[in-house]
């Protein structure tokens, strides 16, 4: 009698560690899938220029939402077709750490996390490659599993891409206004010019409105987008120009 009052409750106790195993080997099948098809997705990237982002998709499906669709603006160019002020231009106002980190700038992390503990606006600390990451692959948000996702392909990509490749990618995938992605467009739209024939000047606006595409323009700066961009002039001087770019053509991995 006494032994049938206990098989129940530790039958049920086995019944539920049984249902925890399976699941947890469920679980890690599942990551194991996604860690080998990410990686996948990165090699491929390496060669082939990406047909869309998620980015582009995000954007385009909130257009439905809000009742104007829009129409997105990209054409794909290759390193040798973008201008290399626009390459240095970039690299001096959103990462100039680029060549040296491997995806994450800890010292602007840090910077960023004192400030943002201060209060007032939000303060981002995110590298070319993060960006990379988050727009091609992910969505928008601030979430931590949004977070760790990008971390992920921006080790990924760091891995397995140059620092060319990734500069690539970036000036091919960023958003320049609404639905304008990518150099050739952002030109187009903005100066009516290639993107191999971008100037000084026109660069350093693009680059100034990369915090704020979607409300910045380049085309019709605003007195503290036209201050901006006079810093990044000043930032690409002191990079080096094409002598840095030099350095990242031979920026490999393996």
């Amino acid at each position: 009698m006494t032994r049938g009052l206990y098989n129940g409750p530790l039958n049920r106790f086995g019944q539920a560690i049984s249902m925890l195993q399976l699941l947890l080997r469920r679980v890690a099948k599942g990551l194991l899938w996604f860690a080998a098809a990410s990686v996948v997705l990165v090699l491929i990237f390496r060669w082939v220029p990406p047909p869309f982002t998620a980015l582009m998709v995000e954007r385009k499906i909130e257009s439905w939402f809000d009742g104007q669709p829009i129409d997105l603006q990209r054409d794909w160019e290759s390193w040798d077709h973008i201008s290399n002020d626009l390459k240095i231009a970039v690299i001096a106002g959103e990462d100039q750490k680029f060549a040296e980190h491997w995806g994450f700038d800890i010292d602007a992390i840090q910077a960023a996390l004192v400030h943002n503990e201060r209060g007032g606006s939000l303060r981002g600390a995110s590298t070319l490659s993060q960006q990379v990451s988050k727009n091609l692959f992910l969505w928008s948000g601030r979430s931590y599993f949004r977070k760790g996702l990008e971390a992920w392909f921006t080790g990924l990509i760091e891995v397995f891409w140059s620092k060319q490749r990734i500069l690539e990618v970036y000036l091919n995938s960023v958003e320049w206004d609404d639905g304008v992605f990518g150099a050739q467009a952002a030109a187009q739209h903005h100066f009516h010019v290639n993107a191999s024939q971008l100037s000084t000047q026109q660069a350093s606006y693009l680059a100034a409105v990369l915090p704020n595409p979607r409300e910045w323009s380049a085309s019709h700066p605003s007195s503290y987008v036209a201050s901006r961009a006079s810093w990044i002039r000043q930032q690409m001087r002191q990079l080096g120009g094409d002598e840095y770019l030099m350095g990242l053509n031979h920026s490999r991995r393996w």
